[in-house]
C-alpha cells in the first residue's frame, strides 16, 4: 500500500534497535482516513484469499484497535480487543495467553471473555505490527482455545528480521501485511 509506505518514510522515526516510532498516525494520534483505507485494503486482500464470512475480529489493546475496527465494520463482524489488565468489572471467565512486549520489555497477559468467542465464530486477527510474533502468537492461542475458526491474520506493518512469521509457521491461514520495514545497519527500508 503505497500511501502507507510514503507515510512511514515521511513520518516514521527509527529510535534505534529496530523500533520505529509511528505515533503521528498509527500508535498515538490516528489518521482516520488512512486507517479506513488500510482496513479496506486488508479486507480486499483477505477476500482475494477466499475469506468471506467473518464473525469476529480480534486484536490486542491498544494500537491494533483502529484498523481492527475498520476491518470488523467492513465485514459486519464484532470487534474483540484482548485486554491487557484486569479491571474490577471483569468478573467472568477468560481465555488468557501471555505475550512479551518488544517496546515495553515486559510480559503481558492478554484476556478475552469466554462469552464473546466460541466454536461458532470465524475470526480474523488484526494488529499494527508483525515483529517477533509474540502478541499475534498469543492471540492465535486465544482463538484456538476458544475452538473458533482462524480465517487469517492481518498486520499493518511487518518487520521480517524479527522472526514473527517463523513463530506463526503453524498457522494454516493467510498472514497478510500492508507494508514492510527492514534495516541494513541503521538505514530503514520501507516497501
Amino acid at each position: 500500500m503505497q500511501e502507507l509506505v510514503d507515510k512511514i518514510v515521511n513520518e516514521g522515526v527509527h529510535v534505534g534497535g529496530g523500533i520505529v516510532k509511528l505515533d503521528s498516525f498509527l500508535n498515538h494520534q490516528v489518521d482516520p482516513g488512512l486507517t479506513l483505507r488500510m482496513a479496506l485494503e486488508l479486507c480486499s486482500q483477505f477476500r482475494v484469499c477466499g475469506v468471506d464470512l467473518v464473525t469476529k475480529v480480534v486484536t490486542a489493546e491498544v494500537s491494533g484497535i483502529p484498523v481492527a475496527l475498520g476491518v470488523a465494520s467492513t465485514y459486519g463482524a464484532e470487534l474483540i480487543y484482548a485486554r491487557k489488565s484486569r479491571s474490577a468489572l471483569m468478573t467472568g471467565t477468560y481465555y488468557v495467553a501471555e505475550a512479551i512486549s518488544r517496546t515495553r520489555d515486559s510480559h503481558t497477559e492478554l484476556m478475552v471473555d469466554r462469552r464473546f468467542l466460541g466454536p461458532d465464530d470465524c475470526v480474523l486477527i488484526i494488529d499494527d505490527f508483525l515483529a517477533t510474533g509474540s502478541t499475534l502468537g498469543a492471540l492465535v492461542r486465544l482463538v484456538r482455545e476458544s475452538q473458533a475458526n482462524l480465517a487469517g491474520i492481518g498486520c499493518v506493518i511487518e518487520k521480517p528480521a524479527e522472526g514473527g512469521r517463523k513463530v506463526l509457521s503453524d498457522v494454516d491461514a493467510p498472514i497478510l501485511k500492508l507494508a514492510t520495514i527492514e534495516f541494513v545497519d541503521d538505514d530503514m527500508s520501507v516497501y
